[in-house]
């Protein structure tokens, strides 16, 4: 049977993630092609004009349209349990993408205050530009999501776990709230990937990625993605991504492949490493708080479990000595990388108030719990023994 005859859906994630989407050339190829054309060419005037008026399917031009990139999404589309996927040039132009699409002036957003310093900052500084008002609530209280809510809301934009201290949002309940007040919702994935998470599946509308996260794994591309109905997609996202220009290249989206292929494996190992040293972390003298869903100290534990087939990679922690005690604890790390980016086979650490939110006010970064002695671990798939003693260098 040629693998275009198969219904991917009858399939379980890890198989999706790897053979799904593909459509073999003439070539017979095994692996996927990279696809490396601006443009492409027609059989003949009515052709060309079918296609650009979208009467006729199929190739046009590569910054809408390239084979390379259709796989991807269709790959990662199925694997959110969604109907449709537009990839973009990293998760950043995915989220500007969301707004852009589905906001204009006087519209207004609802937004939790634990999500990505730069998503806060686009919502704010950018949106807010053009006449988009945005309020920021507790990622964990129903309550003031529900009272934030005006006549002129939009959507709801929220990032679970939350980043940098990893709570957890009821997505269902949130969605419920959305929905009673006609407005969408929006997930950000990027944490957790479909492999341990799929909103869509508990009424989320629209799920961004950072594809250059775990999807890549390997911190090698910038991309992102997003997922959600094909009306949303060819009504809504598509038109922008045609006229904006804010694609993903066909090598970046080739790498992204290959990183689909192993990511149900690579998240199990992250989780099993992340969950012992959060356990480790509990029991060492100068950290006064650990924040990982998969202890049962975590205040959304339950509904972690209930949520999310497992519970995570990334560790944040408060240490006793605020940003003096948190700086020489990153210093003194010799195997950790030091860099803001996460989802990586090897291990990263940093100080969010003075990177990741750093650009955000005082005010504002108290208002979200970061403090000075906060210290994230994206913990990657060394030895756990090796990273934990890493750790210990830092400790006093």
């Amino acid at each position: 049977m040629n693998d275009n005859d198969i219904n991917w859906q009858d399939f379980a994630i890890e198989t999706q993630a790897i053979r799904a989407g593909q459509q073999r050339t003439h070539e017979d190829e095994h692996s996927i092609p990279i696809f490396m054309t601006s443009s492409y060419v027609f059989k003949n005037a009515e052709e060309a004009a079918l296609r650009f008026t979208g009467k006729q399917a199929g190739n046009i031009y590569s910054r809408f349209t390239n084979p390379t990139v259709r796989v991807f999404q269709e790959r990662l589309a199925l694997m959110e349990g969604g109907e449709s996927c537009l990839a973009f040039s990293s998760g950043m132009a995915a989220i500007m993408a969301v707004g852009m699409s589905l906001l204009k002036a006087g519209d207004h957003v609802v937004c939790s205050r634990g999500v990505f310093g730069n998503t806060m900052l686009v919502f704010q500084n950018y949106f807010g530009k053009f006449g988009v008002n945005t309020d920021f609530v507790s990622l964990i209280d129903l309550v003031e999501w529900e009272a934030a809510i005006k006549p002129n809301t939009r959507l709801l934009f929220l990032e679970t776990p939350s980043n940098p201290l990893i709570e957890i949002a009821d997505i269902e309940k949130i969605a419920e709230i959305a929905h009673r007040h006609n407005c969408l919702l929006v997930v950000d994935n990027c944490f957790c990937t479909p492999v341990l998470q799929k909103p869509l599946l508990l009424g989320a509308d629209v799920v961004v990625h950072s594809a250059t996260k775990y999807i890549d794994g390997q911190g090698r591309c910038v991309g992102g993605a997003i997922v959600a109905s094909n009306e949303l997609i060819e009504k809504q996202f598509y038109p922008y991504l045609r006229s904006g220009g804010a694609t993903m290249s066909a090598f970046n989206a080739w790498i992204f492949l290959s990183g689909l292929e192993t990511l149900a494996i690579r998240m199990q190992a992250h989780c099993e490493s992340a969950l012992a040293l959060a356990i480790w972390l509990e029991q060492q003298d100068g950290i006064t708080k650990v924040h990982y869903p998969g202890l049962p100290s975590h205040a959304q534990h339950d509904l972690a479990k209930r949520q999310q087939s497992h519970f995570g990679g990334v560790i944040s922690f408060e240490v006793k000595g605020g940003k003096e005690q948190a700086w020489q604890l990153i210093d003194a790390a010799r195997l950790l990388s030091i860099t803001a980016n996460l989802g990586d086979v090897k291990s990263t650490i940093t100080h969010p108030a003075t990177t990741t939110h750093g650009r955000l006010t005082p005010e504002v970064r108290a208002a979200s719990g970061i403090t000075d002695g906060l210290v994230r671990v994206s913990v990657g798939l060394e030895n756990i023994v090796d990273i934990k003693q890493d750790l210990m260098r830092g400790f006093v």
